[in-house]
């Protein structure tokens, strides 16, 4: 078995240690332009390299190549999700019979889009589905008390992320 502290293991590291830390700011910054959304960007610079590894371990070459054609390919699904995201969101309206949607609800709705998963399920859970802390720490696979500890910290996450300024459209679209 081969382990990460000798032979080809520690030299596998150190490459993709190298490749990570030579390409990580350029992939980030390429996806970055294209969703105008940093966490968004970040998270999907971390998935090129989670694969990257993976490929690695198995013995594939990762140039910068094949991570920006990996990062391009991650990205469309990215656009495919939120194309998705908001026809539900306006499939859902339709079928309510309710008005569209105000400006305060799309804010709500795009502050929770940029939580990260943990807050936004905590929040989902309890406030959406209206399940109690005890219902919630079954879903998420943990007590009830540990439910009220993030729904705290995902209530902060919230007004932090709600109360920042939310970049423009047209910013978007001129990057």
């Amino acid at each position: 078995m081969e382990t990460f502290e000798t032979g080809n293991g520690r030299a596998r590291t150190e490459r993709f240690t190298a490749c990570y830390v030579r390409e990580y700011p350029r992939v980030s910054a390429f996806l970055y332009r294209r969703t105008g959304d940093r966490s968004a960007a970040e998270e999907l610079a971390a998935e090129v390299f989670r694969i990257a590894w993976e490929r690695e371990l198995a013995g594939e070459e990762t140039g910068s190549g094949w991570l920006f054609v990996t990062a391009r390919n991650l990205l469309g699904n990215h656009y495919r999700a939120t194309l998705r995201l908001r026809e539900l969101h306006r499939r859902i309206t339709d079928e309510l019979d309710r008005p569209a949607a105000t400006d305060e609800d799309s804010d709500v709705l795009d502050t929770l889009d940029a939580l990260p998963e943990r807050h936004r399920q905590v929040l989902l859970l309890t406030y959406w589905d209206g399940l109690s802390a005890s219902e919630a720490g079954e879903v998420l696979g943990c007590r009830g008390s540990a439910v009220w500890v993030r729904l705290h910290r995902a209530r902060k996450a919230f007004r932090d992320v709600y109360a920042s300024p939310m970049p423009s459209p047209t910013s978007q679209e001129l990057s």
